[in-house]
């Protein structure tokens, strides 16, 4: 049986959690909270798959991009199918175009369920992190790096543009969005210059204990001169500056593969995998 989140579902819920927890392999996009006090605010408007009085999985919808994205489904028995399938028709309801889905690369049931519910994989999401160090890394001769404080938002776009073809996210912000974004005091934003011409950026984004970096590229006919090391090196030391903050996380897509390399080369440590699923919907 697939029902909405009743009050007398959070312990259940909560160890629903804590099952997952245990094993890395079993991670999927879930509620932060590990109490219930807080757990409540973070499932409110979810669903459950209900095996009479026992809770066998948990699953929740929002808004995410053009569509929707499921947080969840997180399974232990049989009969997901019946609760993915009830939040993409909540999806569809809701005139969503598209769900997506992020189970961990290991979390081989749950991707096999997405699957089976017509999910198809997109792409997977690799998270590196670093601990508190120098990388050391000055730009290239010719090449200088600003740390910019009010942000052009036709420079900061035609960049966007030119550093990775699958980018878009941003390209849909309004300048105002883009200007209320980079004056934030936990944003910051460097843009390497080649005689005068924007080459490559980096955005960090810090908080109280740890930074990441949000987005670095290098447009292509600049690549492998080390400005890409530059960036990272000069983002990592402004994270690091900041009181306790105590790790640096970066990402990449499975079809950056020299991103991938440099982190690796550079000594972060692989934290975890994230496969991007995506199922096309019939808006109702």
């Amino acid at each position: 049986m697939v029902r909405p989140v009743a009050q007398g579902d959070l312990p259940q819920i909560l160890d629903l959690l804590r099952w997952m927890d245990r094993d890395p392999a079993r991670r999927v996009l879930v509620p932060d909270a590990r109490v219930l006090e807080e757990l409540f605010w973070e499932v409110e408007g979810g669903w459950v798959l209900a095996n009479g009085a026992r809770l066998e999985g948990y699953a929740a919808l929002y808004p995410f991009w053009e569509g929707g994205a499921l947080e969840g489904p997180l399974v232990r028995g049989a009969g997901g199918e019946a609760l993915v399938e009830a939040l993409v028709r909540e999806a569809e309801r809701r005139g969503y175009r598209v769900l997506y889905a992020f189970p961990a690369e290991a979390n081989a049931p749950t991707r096999a369920l997405l699957e089976r519910c017509g999910f198809s994989a997109l792409h997977t999401t690799y998270f590196f992190v670093t601990g508190p160090r120098e990388l050391g890394f000055a730009p290239p001769e010719g090449v200088r790096l600003e740390h910019v404080r009010a942000v052009d938002p036709e420079v900061y776009r035609a960049l966007y543009r030119q550093c990775e073809d699958g980018w878009s996210l941003r390209l849909s912000w309004s300048d105002a969005e883009l200007l209320a974004h980079f004056a934030r005091e936990d944003v910051a934003l460097w843009i390497a210059y080649r005689d005068q011409h924007p080459v490559g950026m980096v955005e960090l984004e810090v908080a109280p204990q740890e930074a990441e970096v949000a987005y670095i590229g290098v447009v292509p006919e600049a690549r492998g001169s080390g400005i890409g090391r530059a960036l990272l090196a000069c983002a990592a030391r402004h994270a690091f500056a900041q009181a306790g903050v105590t790790a640096l996380r970066v990402r990449a897509h499975d079809h950056e593969k020299s991103a991938i390399e440099l982190y690796e080369r550079l000594g972060f440590t692989l934290e975890e995998a994230v496969v991007t699923y995506a199922r096309e919907l019939e808006a109702r």
